[in-house]
């Protein structure tokens, strides 16, 4: 079994940081691209950035300059730096991996979610 787990979520104000983090464990051969989804209330859940395992990045327009996606391929980990927050950048956020097992082929993981709140 492949587990994803968030942590770092909570409530800051306007202007603040956050520094949210996603461990995966398992059965893991190998971690292909990993990523930073969120969800608001009533909004589709939509891509924040994900980050391939060579370290190539890709951000949402929303949040280029302002959040900084890193992994470490050793530790199966993955982190989003949040800076100058926003409040529109309250929602759930989801880590999101794509997970070779040792048994199983590459399959796409889903973490519980976390939220972020962003108070004005």
């Amino acid at each position: 079994q492949v587990q994803l787990v968030e942590s770092g979520g909570g409530l800051v104000q306007a202007g603040g940081s956050l520094r949210l983090s996603c461990a995966a464990s398992g059965s893991i051969f190998s971690i292909n691209v990993m990523g930073w989804y969120r969800q608001a209330p009533g909004k589709q859940r939509e891509l924040v950035a994900t980050i391939t395992r060579g370290g190539s990045t890709n951000y949402a327009d929303s949040v280029k300059g302002r959040f900084t996606i890193s992994r470490d391929n050793a530790k199966n980990t993955m982190s989003l730096q949040m800076n100058s927050l926003k409040p529109e950048d309250t929602a759930v956020y989801y880590c999101n991996a794509a997970i070779l097992g040792w048994r199983t082929g590459q399959n796409d993981y889903w973490g519980q979610g976390t939220q972020v709140t962003v108070s004005s």
